[in-house]
C-alpha cells in the first residue's frame, strides 16, 4: 500500500525588501525597508515598515530625462545611456539609504525592487494620433542595481501587468485594499504625485478594489512654477503662489472637457498627455489675456483638484466615499485639499500617515510588496474595472550575490504546497512601524 503523500508546507518565510519609486514629478527616489514574514502559505502575510528615506534626483539626469520626454525626440545612443544612468541613480540611492540609516545591505536586505523612471506610458493608444499601440517604458537597469548593491533586484512591474492585458498603472489597489479595506466603510487611498490616482476600496470586499489615474497631480503645477521662476523653484511650497491668484473657471472647465477626463475607467496616463508643454501653453494663453502668474498657478491647481472631486463623484463606490487617505507631495497643497473638503463635505479626509506609513512612502511600499510577491511566486489581487481579470506574477528578476540563499528560503517555505492551489494574498497584517 503506497504511503500518504507528504503535504508539509515547509518553513516560515522571512524576507527583507527595499522598495523604491521614482515618480512622475522626478524630484527624487523614495525608499522603504520592509520586513515581510509569513508562517505558512495559508497564513496572513505580515508587513513591517522598518525605515523610510528619500534621495534627490541628480539635476543633470533630471534635466536630460525631462527634455527627452518633453520633446519626444532621442537616439538609440541616448536611450542606452539614460537606462544605465538611471540604474546608477537607484543603486546610489539604495547604498546611501543603507549608509545614512545604519544597516548592512548584505545582512539586512534580501531583495530590491521598484520602478525606474517612466519614460513613456501609452495605455490608451486611441487617444493619440498615428499608428499607436499599448506600450510602456521605464528605465533604471536592474542589472546595474544588482551589481552595484550585491542584492537580487526586480523591476519592469508595469510592463508585466500590461502584458497580461491591463494598463500597467497605478498598480497599488492590492496594497491599499490589504492595508485599509474596512467592513462597514467605503474608503479611498489617494496619491497626488506628478500624476494623481486613487484606489477605491468598497466596504467588506478586499478583492473588489479598483484604481485609476484621474489626470495631472503636481505635474502641471510644478511645470508652471519652474516656468515662472526660470527653474529656480521646483514646486509651489504650501500652495503659496496658487493661494494668491484667482481661478479662471472657464479654462478649468475647458481642460476638464478634454478626451482623457471624459474617458471611462479603466484609464491611466502620464507626461505624454499632461506634460510641461501643455502647462506652459495654458500659462501663455492666460498671460496674453491679462492674468498674473499667480492666477495661472491657481487655475492649474484647480484643474488637479476638480478632476479628483469629479472622479470621486463619477466613479466612486455606491453610497459614496466615507474616508479618503491621502499621500504624495500634492497632499501638502492646501488649495487642493480644501477644495476636496468643500466638494466632499460628508467624507472624512485624512493622511496615510495615520496608519503609520509616511505620506511619501506609500508607492515605494507598493513596490516592496510587488517585489516580495513576485519573488515568492504569487500573483497580486487583480483589481475590478480592468480590461483583463487574468492573474499573473508580475516583475522581472536580476540575480544578485544572495540569489541562491533566498531562492532556497522560498523553496523551503512552499515545501509540498500544490502549485495549483497558489492564490493571491488576501489577508495582510501591518505591524507597528519602526520608522523614526
Amino acid at each position: 500500500m503506497p504511503s500518504a503523500p507528504n503535504l508539509s508546507w515547509g518553513a516560515p518565510l522571512s524576507l527583507k525588501v527595499i522598495g523604491h519609486n521614482a515618480g512622475t514629478s522626478m524630484d527624487g527616489v523614495d525608499l522603504v525597508h520592509v520586513h515581510f514574514t509569513q508562517d505558512s502559505p495559508t497564513s496572513p502575510l505580515n508587513m513591517q515598515l522598518l525605515r523610510y528615506g528619500e534621495y534627490p534626483m541628480p539635476q543633470k539626469v533630471k534635466r536630460r530625462v525631462m527634455k527627452l520626454i518633453k520633446e519626444n525626440k532621442t537616439t538609440p545612443e541616448e536611450m542606452a545611456i539614460v537606462n544605465i544612468q538611471l540604474g546608477e541613480v537607484i543603486a546610489d540611492a539604495v547604498n546611501s539609504f543603507a549608509t545614512d540609516q545604519g544597516f548592512d545591505l548584505a545582512k539586512d536586505v534580501d531583495l530590491i525592487g521598484g520602478q525606474g523612471q517612466t519614460i513613456w506610458h501609452l495605455p490608451l493608444p486611441e487617444l493619440f494620433e498615428g499608428d499607436q499601440m499599448r506600450a510602456h517604458l521605464d528605465m533604471a537597469e536592474i542589472a546595474i542595481i544588482a551589481a552595484n548593491t550585491g542584492v537580487t533586484s526586480l523591476g519592469n512591474f508595469r510592463v508585466s501587468d500590461m502584458a497580461l492585458g491591463r494598463q500597467g498603472c497605478p498598480l497599488f489597489a492590492a496594497l491599499d485594499s490589504l492595508l485599509l479595506n474596512h467592513p462597514t466603510l467605503n474608503r479611498a487611498v489617494q496619491n497626488i504625485g506628478g500624476i494623481a490616482n486613487f484606489s477605491i476600496l468598497p466596504k467588506g470586499n478586499v478583492q473588489g478594489c479598483y484604481d485609476f489615474d484621474t489626470g495631472p497631480g503636481n505635474v502641471f503645477i510644478d511645470a508652471a512654477i519652474r516656468y515662472f521662476t526660470d527653474g529656480q523653484q521646483e514646486y509651489d511650497k504650501d500652495g503659496a503662489m496658487g493661494a494668491k491668484g484667482n481661478v479662471d473657471q472657464d479654462i478649468v472647465d475647458e481642460i476638464l472637457a478634454g478626451p482623457y477626463f471624459v474617458h471611462d475607467i479603466p484609464k491611466t496616463t502620464g507626461r505624454e498627455t499632461f506634460g510641461d508643454r501643455m502647462a506652459e501653453d495654458i500659462c501663455d494663453r492666460m498671460l496674453a489675456s491679462g492674468a498674473t502668474p499667480e492666477d495661472c498657478v491657481a487655475t492649474i491647481t484647480r484643474i488637479t483638484a476638480q478632476s479628483l472631486a469629479d472622479a470621486y463623484e463619477r466613479w466612486g463606490p455606491e453610497g459614496g466615499v466615507d474616508e479618503i487617505y491621502m499621500g504624495g507631495g500634492g497632499s501638502y497643497n492646501p488649495n487642493i485639499v480644501n477644495y476636496l473638503k468643500q466638494r466632499l463635505p460628508k467624507t472624512r479626509i485624512t493622511y496615510i500617515d495615520e496608519t503609520g506609513i509616511p505620506i511619501g512612502a506609500k508607492e515605494a511600499l507598493g513596490f516592496a510588496l510587488l517585489t516580495h510577491e513576485c519573488f515568492v511566486g504569487r500573483p497580486m489581487i487583480v483589481p475590478t474595472n480592468t480590461e483583463s481579470d487574468n492573474p499573473g506574477v508580475v516583475g522581472q528578476i536580476q540575480p544578485g550575490k544572495n540569489m541562491h540563499r533566498i531562492r532556497q528560503a522560498v523553496a523551503q517555505f512552499w515545501g509540498d504546497f500544490p502549485e495549483e492551489d497558489i492564490r493571491c494574498t488576501t489577508k495582510m497584517n501591518l505591524l507597528p512601524s519602526l520608522c523614526k
